[in-house]
């Protein structure tokens, strides 16, 4: 990361940043793989609480964007104590990526999971080319063996964190 680790915050997207969060783009490459962080505000907005959008600041620079969802899957005719929460989102800059704002993300998403009395956080990834799925692995993420709207979704245990 190229400023101190106590420079580095997860910050409410707010006027004073928005510009700087809705001009994040990944790599060509990426951009099937993740919506936009615009498509993504607007996809907090209408779900309001259950939404947890941040900007990934360093310094005072905006290097990437994560949403958590917060409950989201929850169903109670399932299974009351089926609450899935957990990484929505995470986009960073193609210019700031492999410096380990990914990885501070996802820490930082499932430290307020936790927070909040989550046990497991769960993330999705679209399979093939390019995929996150190495990332999610290195950081403990397993596998859960569903599909949603044909990605895999993997979960990790906060107990073990």
């Amino acid at each position: 990361m190229s400023t101190s680790a106590a420079s580095l915050r997860l910050a409410p997207v707010t006027p004073d940043n928005f510009a700087a969060v809705c001009a994040l783009s990944v790599r060509p490459d990426q951009e099937h793989l993740v919506s936009s962080v615009v498509k993504s505000l607007a996809e907090a907005y209408v779900h309001g609480e259950t939404a947890w959008p941040r900007a990934i600041v360093d310094g005072d620079e905006v290097v990437g964007f994560v949403m958590a969802f917060l409950d989201i899957a929850w169903d109670p005719a399932k299974d009351p104590h089926d609450i899935r929460s957990g990484l929505w989102r995470l986009n960073i800059s193609a210019a700031h990526q492999s410096k380990g704002y990914g990885r501070f993300a996802v820490t930082a998403v499932t430290a307020e999971l936790r927070r909040r009395g989550a046990s497991h956080a769960y993330v999705t990834w679209h399979p093939g080319p390019g995929t996150p799925e190495p990332f999610y692995l290195s950081l403990g993420f397993r596998p859960t063996g569903e599909q949603s709207d044909g990605e895999t979704v993997a979960v990790l245990d906060l107990a073990n964190l």
